[in-house]
């Protein structure tokens, strides 16, 4: 008599399911937009102690800015191109249910002779408001995106956001506020780089500039030099031409107590070549510190692989290796004005500068380290 089979035996056991996670509740979300010369990004999030939590993304290449420096105008393709990325984010905020928003476009609108006709038909076509914004806003959010990365010991700073149409830079001047709460008061800055009203000690921007040259525009102008080391240095020569009206650029700057913070995709790309990440992560790159010689090094490896070999380069890509090397530039021509230890790598920008002021000005962040 062949034995009964247990009850239950060989029969796959019942899983313990974890409960759902709570959806968020759309009162708390908020929701950043920016469009650039070359990309559609958006940030969906609620906030979260001192911080937020990122809810939602969005990020595309829609290189709206293509064609622009030849005609003056946004491209019937490139606008379309954008149109279906924006058609996305607005699916987004719809399914979130986001009521708080700021929707902001830069450079590539602020220049091109069409950007109004752009804006209605963005308006018409996805029910979307975008919002030129200039360029002294763009630096100041940057800069607040960037507060949790400055250090206390950190007596002059100088931010640099490099973007596809321009690079803004911005200099700060920290010695008169106590060490602890140095990063506290770059957040300060999201109600406007002189406001007289404030209390408390105050970071003092020197100066700050917005260069109507980024990774796109450089590149751009420079693309009829065929050879990739002329070009390359053409295009940092330049950059720094465009440097002269910035106050700081006669200065001579010691290294004790200075701090560059890079955001851009040129800055991170840079950072993971350095690290030799097979594949991108944002963990090991943002607040990633790196010195001149370090960044040099890197760079000169992109000049030696080539077109092809950037081309083939995991972390560059097809897409970027023209872009990288616009990027470069504008990196190496800074760093030889101002030679540092202390370069902070920021894979943040624009768009978290706008949660940052957003949940400021509503007063939903917790008081914490800034």
């Amino acid at each position: 008599m062949a034995p009964k089979r247990p009850k239950g035996a060989g029969a796959f056991p019942k899983p313990v399911e974890s409960p759902a996670p709570k959806p968020p509740d759309p009162a708390e979300l908020y929701a950043a937009l920016d469009l650039g010369t070359n990309s559609c990004r958006m940030l969906i999030a609620q906030p979260k102690g001192s911080q937020f939590h990122v809810v939602d993304s969005f990020s595309k290449s829609v290189q709206l800015g293509a064609g622009l420096e030849s005609t003056g105008r946004l491209s019937r393709a490139s606008m379309g191109r954008t149109v279906q990325a924006l058609r996305i984010c607005q699916q987004k905020l719809k399914r979130h249910k986001v009521r708080r928003m700021r929707l902001v476009a830069t450079e590539a609108c602020r220049r091109a002779k069409n950007s109004r006709e752009f804006i209605r038909q963005v308006r018409r076509e996805t029910g979307l408001q975008l919002e030129i914004i200039q360029p002294e806003e763009e630096a100041r959010l940057a800069v607040i995106s960037c507060a949790p990365l400055v250090s206390t010991k950190t007596d002059q700073l100088l931010v640099v956001d490099i973007g596809g149409g321009s690079t803004e830079l911005v200099w700060i001047d920290l010695t008169s506020v106590p060490k602890r709460d140095r990063p506290r008061a770059i957040m300060r800055l999201h109600s406007g780089f002189h406001n007289t009203d404030n209390p408390f000690p105050a970071a003092k921007v020197v100066d700050w500039i917005s260069v109507p040259l980024g990774v796109a525009t450089l590149r751009d102008q420079f693309s009829d030099v065929d050879d990739d080391s002329a070009r390359f240095a053409l295009m940092s020569w330049f950059f720094e031409e465009n440097l002269s009206e910035f106050s700081p650029y006669a200065d001579e700057q010691t290294r004790e107590g200075f701090q560059i913070v890079g955001t851009s995709g040129t800055v991170t790309t840079v950072a993971a070549s350095h690290l030799g990440l097979k594949r991108y992560d944002r963990t090991k790159v943002d607040g990633l510190r790196m010195t001149s010689d370090q960044i040099d090094k890197v760079i000169r490896n992109y000049l030696s692989l080539g077109p092809q070999g950037r081309r083939r380069d995991p972390r560059i890509g097809q897409d970027r290796q023209a872009l990288i090397m616009s990027g470069s530039a504008i990196l190496q021509a800074l760093l030889r004005c101002w030679p540092t230890d202390r370069l902070s790598v920021a894979d943040r920008g624009l768009r978290e500068g706008l949660l940052y002021a957003q949940m400021s000005a509503d007063g939903v962040l917790e008081d914490g380290p800034f």
